[in-house]
């Protein structure tokens, strides 16, 4: 209760009245001082590609612990946005990239377009590696996917070799992203390279084609566009074999199985790390490593489990329980990150000639 001032009636009303006033006044001027502090905090640069996704309240924690203001550069597929930052690395339109994988990384780094890191996470050990200077960031497995609905409803038994998929059989059903623009598309290149050699994959590519084997810009185009599961005309697309346990996570309504497999086929697997690097000539530099170590904390390996589908390269880092539907393969057929580096353009034009000429 309020008590009145110096014997006058209500004067304690309208001192509390002040009072508030002035209360008021602090936190509005408070939170305009936040407001021109984060207006005037200094912008870090990243660019991703397009799949890039972190719960909000992450982001927001690390712009108040690094006082920076993000700004989030999506450039498509990963294949894109590496010929993005290629395209610019005389004028870097971003400080730090996240996205360039074991597919990528010998292009990236043969064009000096990534500068070197020395902080804590360059040190760490990883589950997985990646060429310096990129730090690895989290994992996952690029391998044929089938709409289990459409295969029983057509009758059509699922391909269980990469010499089945070119017989008549499965003609029209696949549905491809292009290696140039694509990571998930250069990985399953890569694989088949791999896996037969280059000569037997490139034979095997040109009865794909003759079978009819449709190719898009990037992964979202035929996961998204032309998988049947989505809506298209294929039952097959290359994906990764975390989308089964993407698809049970996201539907409208609960699901007892995954609509869709993956297949675990030989040739037909590769291993995906994706990592993050500073970028030549950016600005930013001790923010983009506040922000590489960002990545590597505990907080965003488990977080990216279950927004990007892929599995952390931390060691220690617990495992999201949705994960349960997606379980890794026995085997792979990743080439080593050498053989990519040296031989990876000259797959991609060969593919080219082969399959789009």
């Amino acid at each position: 209760m309020v008590k009145a001032l110096d014997g006058v009636p209500g004067n304690g009303w309208s001192v509390g009245v002040k009072a508030g006033r002035h209360v008021i006044l602090a936190v509005v001027t408070m939170v305009l001082n936040l407001n021109a502090a984060y207006a005037q905090a200094p912008q870090l640069r990243v660019l991703t590609h397009s799949s890039f996704d972190l719960p909000k309240p992450l982001l927001d924690a690390f712009e108040q612990s690094a006082g920076v203001k993000l700004t989030l550069i999506k450039a498509g597929d990963a294949g894109e946005m590496v010929n993005k930052l290629i395209l610019t690395r005389a004028q870097p339109i971003a400080d730090v990239v996240y996205g360039i994988d074991n597919a990528l990384a010998g292009k990236a780094i043969a064009m000096e377009v990534l500068t070197s890191y020395a902080g804590p996470s360059a040190r760490s050990p990883s589950v997985v590696s990646l060429p310096a200077p990129l730090v690895p960031i989290n994992f996952g497995y690029v391998a044929l996917n089938v709409d289990k609905d459409w295969f029983a409803k057509h009758k059509v038994p699922l391909p269980s070799s990469v010499q089945e998929l070119v017989t008549p059989a499965y003609k029209n059903l696949l549905v491809v992203p292009h290696p140039a623009t694509s990571s998930p598309g250069m990985a399953f290149l890569a694989s088949t390279m791999g896996a037969m050699g280059e000569s037997g994959a490139l034979e095997w590519w040109a009865k794909l084609r003759a079978n009819g084997v449709k190719v898009t810009k990037g992964w979202s185009e035929a996961y998204y566009t032309h998988f049947s599961r989505n809506g298209g005309s294929r039952p097959m697309v290359v994906s990764y074999v975390s989308s089964p346990a993407a698809e049970m996570f996201y539907a409208k309504t609960k699901l007892t199985e995954a609509p869709i497999m993956s297949l675990e086929l030989d040739g037909l697997v590769f291993q995906q790390v994706e990592g993050v690097a500073l970028i030549k000539g950016g600005k930013q530099i001790e923010a983009a490593g506040q922000f590489i170590e960002f990545l590597r904390g505990m907080p965003v390996q488990q977080a990216l489990q279950s927004t990007m589908w892929m599995y952390p390269a931390v060691p220690g880092a617990p495992l999201d329980s949705v994960l349960r539907h997606a379980v890794p393969p026995k085997r792979h057929q990743t080439p080593a990150p050498d053989a990519m580096t040296v031989r990876g353009p000259t797959w991609v034009a060969q593919w080219t000639q082969t399959v789009l000429r």
